[in-house]
């Protein structure tokens, strides 16, 4: 995931907060918006409900991580935001990775037959 396809300002997080659409799992809040390019881009966040700064970065690390690998399968042109909740905390990679294809399939955006 190079620089520009990362949402990094907070007018870009206020932005698909305001217009996106929102579908949510136990793990994780997806907010998604159109945007008018060929690529997505999407942004992590992880409040401080889920802990100390050391369990923020793993669990934002594990979301990273789980989009990277699967954004290939992904249809393009929308920005993301990514919210984790409090549950994400104590669960496994593979748990986080079902529950964000999961968003993926409800927001219409996974482009992959299995």
């Amino acid at each position: 995931m190079n620089k520009a396809e990362k949402l990094k300002k907070s007018y870009e997080f206020k932005a698909v907060y305001n217009k996106g659409k929102v579908y949510s799992n136990n793990l994780l809040v997806l907010y998604i918006v159109k945007n008018n390019a060929d690529y997505n881009k999407a942004g992590f966040s992880v409040s401080k409900k889920v802990g100390k700064s050391v369990v923020r970065n793993k669990v934002r690390r594990r979301i990273r991580e789980c989009y990277r690998l699967n954004s290939d399968r992904l249809k393009s042109g929308y920005n993301m935001v990514f919210i984790s909740r409090v549950q994400a905390r104590g669960a496994l990679y593979r748990e986080i990775e079902n529950a964000m294809i999961s968003l993926f399939k409800k927001a219409l955006v996974w482009n992959y037959e299995e």
